[in-house]
């Protein structure tokens, strides 16, 4: 993949990359890159959220938690089961 930049851009890129001690642009990039990604993640999850508590679904918190639990496959540690029961 090539990326073309205008000179003021090549300029600022070639700085950061000084600053944050990267080693190279395409590493600059793929941080650029990753950090980009989380962020589409993080609103995609908030997003979720807010379906989710827009949609009125009906339930106790907790065993709407414990069924997801059961079907997600996450390990409970035997502490946070008792929180969940209690």
């Amino acid at each position: 993949m090539n990326i073309s930049l205008t000179d003021n851009l090549k300029s600022f890129v070639e700085k950061r990359i000084k600053e944050r001690s990267f080693s190279s642009a395409s590493e600059y990039m793929r941080d650029l890159v990753r950090r980009d990604k989380e962020r589409f993640e993080e609103e995609r999850f908030k997003a979720l959220i807010e379906e989710g508590l827009e949609s009125g679904s009906e339930g106790e918190w907790k065993d709407i938690r414990a069924g997801f639990l059961a079907n997600s496959g996450v390990a409970v540690s035997t502490k946070t089961a008792e929180r969940s029961a209690a």
